[in-house]
Parts: structure tokens; sequence; C-alpha cells
């Protein structure tokens, strides 16, 4: 089995970055967005990530404006189905609503955005598949689905004849629950993998500890997904590690991140020119590996899925 690679309908792959434009229509005004896309374009990245949720459509709207002359140049993913049930109906909806927005025929990427309980997997995954086999969309991925979810989800796309060719879990230095077996499973069933949140929710930037404020600080689901004494801990000694090595602790959160053999393209993302480039710096930097393991020292490792410690 060869390892899924994303590519652009020019056949160009996909960059090892992506960049998620969720402040779109949001923190970032339609100036900004443009000259965040600008530069992430000039940087070489050629991978944006949005949803249908983003700004009440907002994202997928600017970023499909900016990008509409270079459509086939890029890599787009969006998502479906977080505020609603995975129904079919819903799903064809919010997808329809998605590429008036984005001013394009197709989409390369459509995620479900989260797992469903509550919907048969059959009807929600029968309605990804007709999608790809019409040429609507390139790509069938899922995003916050655990290991058995997206395993249960790959049997019945076989079933199809399509398969789930990308995943979105949450990964980063102090959110590291995807190394027991999420990124085991994508290695060994070669599915690509963008990871989001490389930052920890701008935990890993270093400026909470300066005493700047922001969404761990102003939004209750951050502030209780990174409220644990040792993230915090990681993310100060993470930058008294950057600046040993003269180097952005974001730069450093992000290249950590990308080193994982089994990461395809982290998710990066930022309001502003000023908070991008030090992300942007990661696609050029090589970390070595005795910095590698440094950097993985800093934090807490998961427990192994069978809870024998002793066998790590």
């Amino acid at each position: 089995m060869v390892m899924q690679k994303l590519v652009t309908t020019k056949d160009f792959p996909a960059s090892s970055l992506c960049f998620g434009t969720m402040q779109f229509g949001g923190k970032s005004s339609s100036y900004e967005s443009n000259a965040i896309y600008q530069n992430c374009r000039d940087s070489g990245i050629n991978f944006f990530d949005t949803a249908h949720v983003y700004n009440e459509g907002r994202s997928e709207e600017l970023l499909g404006s900016i990008c509409r002359s270079e459509r086939e140049n890029i890599i787009i993913a969006t998502k479906a189905a977080y505020d609603c049930p995975a129904t079919k109906k819903n799903i064809l909806t919010s997808f329809d609503e998605s590429r008036k927005r984005l001013k394009s025929d197709f989409v390369d990427i459509l995620y479900m955005h989260r797992w469903d309980k509550h919907v048969p997997l059959e009807e929600t995954l029968t309605s990804l598949a007709e999608l790809k086999q019409q040429g609507l969309i390139r790509y069938i991925g899922v995003s916050n689905y655990s290991a058995w979810q997206t395993m249960k989800a790959q049997a019945i796309c076989h079933n199809l004849n399509v398969s789930i060719d990308v995943i979105q879990p949450m990964y980063s230095l102090v959110k590291r629950q995807a190394e027991v077996e999420i990124l085991p499973m994508a290695l060994s069933e070669k599915i690509s993998v963008c990871p989001y949140s490389p930052l920890g929710g701008g935990l890993l930037t270093g400026k909470y500890h300066q005493g700047d404020t922001g969404r761990l600080t102003e939004n209750q689901r951050y502030k209780q997904r990174y409220s644990l004494e040792w993230m915090h801990n990681t993310a100060s000694n993470l930058s008294l590690l950057a600046k040993r090595y003269n180097v952005s602790p974001s730069t450093l959160a992000i290249a950590w991140v990308s080193n994982n053999k089994s990461i395809s393209a982290p998710i990066i993302s930022a309001s502003s020119l000023k908070q991008l480039n030090p992300s942007i710096s990661a696609l050029n930097y090589q970390m070595p590996s005795e910095l590698y393991k440094e950097i993985t020292s800093l934090s807490v490792p998961p427990s192994p899925a069978t809870d024998r410690l002793e066998e790590i």
C-alpha cells in the first residue's frame, strides 16, 4: 500500500504546511486575509483549510475570492457537519453552500468535522462516496475522529470503493494523545495526517507566560483544553530552549510536529503577518535529532494504549 499523496489538480504535491483560514472574516479583515494568503503563497504554501462554520461562512467566502484566479494551483479543504447531524441531506446542503462560497465547482478535501454518534456512519460515508464518484470532491477526510472511529469508517468506505484519504487530529507538544493510536494507525494504513493546533491554541508561542491575552484567557473552551499546569510549564521551558537556539518557540513547536514521520502537513494559522512569520519559518527549519529529543522531553508523554507502563 502506497502512502496517500495529496496533490493539486495539476499534480503538484501539497506543501509541507497547510494554512488554516479560521481567522479569515473574523479577526483577519479582508485586507489582512489577502496579505496573509499572498505571504503563504510566496513562501510555497499551496494548501489551505477552512470549514463551513468558520465565521458564519466568511472564511470560505474570503478564501474563495482570494484564490479564484489560481484555483488549480492550490488544494482547498473544507469541513461539514459540525453544528448539525451528519445526514446525507445536511452534508449535501452544507457542501453546496461551501462550493458557492468558495466559488469552485469542486473541493479537494471534504472532512467530516467531527464524529456523529447519532447518524449511521453508512449514511454519512455514502454521501461522501457519491460526491467523490461525481468528481465534486477529490479526497475524503475525517476530523476529530479517534483511531477506532477512523478504522470503522475505512471499513465502510472499502465497501463503497472509496477510502479515508486524510485525517485531521489535534496534535502538539502539549497534546500528544494522537501518538498512542491515531498516528501509528495512519502510518500503517497510509493515511495522510494534517493535524491542527500545533501551537497548542497559542500556548506554545510563549506569549501567555509573558502576560499576553488571547484565546486561552478569553475563550472558556480553550482555557479548559490547556488548563493543566504541566502544559504551561512545557510552554515556558520551550521558550527558554528557543532563546538558547535563537529561534522562535513557534518555529520549534511546528517543526517538532512536522518532524514526526506520520505527519503530512501541520495546519498553521495566524490573524496577522506578524503572527504568521515564525510559523512560516518552520517550512525550512532543519531540526537536529538531538534537539527533537530535547523538545520531546519537555512534555508529558501519553500512556500506551494497553496501559502497560512497564513496556514503554
